[in-house]
């Protein structure tokens, strides 16, 4: 990015991050995103963004991700685990299946007991966690 950054126009800078990095970290990110690793490639992301926007290395980067708007990691994350827990929406229980009872967290799906830690950091049950403190009207 360095090398590019007096080249390009930030737009362009932009497709580059788009093209390389953002490619290369989001493949499989449901699936890693909560790894001890991730805090490594978020600094990374952040150092990348600081570059592309010409800032010093201890800048805030809240709004330059804005502006450049591009997604943080967590974000990105958050969605991917989404989009997966909507495509596989019929491999999960909903609650109202299990009880008849019409509580008000009848329709978030069912949270399953863990039993082992690296399930809790599995993408099964961390989809379900995010699912369910999901605003109703984005469910």
């Amino acid at each position: 990015m360095r090398i590019m950054k007096p080249y390009m126009s930030l737009e362009t800078l932009k497709t580059v991050y788009h093209s390389t990095f953002n490619s290369v970290m989001s493949c499989g990110l449901p699936f890693w995103g909560i790894s001890p690793h991730s805090k490594k490639i978020f600094r990374m992301q952040k150092k990348i963004v600081r570059i592309m926007m010409d800032c010093r290395s201890l800048a805030s980067c809240r709004n330059l991700f804005k502006n450049l708007k591009i997604l943080l990691l967590m974000s990105q994350y958050i969605f991917s685990v989404m989009m997966f827990i909507i495509k596989h929406k019929h491999q999960f229980t909903v609650n109202s299946e299990i009880h008849n009872i019409n509580t008000r967290h009848h329709s978030n799906l069912h949270q399953p007991a863990p039993n082992l830690t690296g399930f809790k950091h599995g993408i099964y049950y961390s989809g379900v966690k995010i699912h369910n403190n999901l605003p109703l009207y984005i469910k």
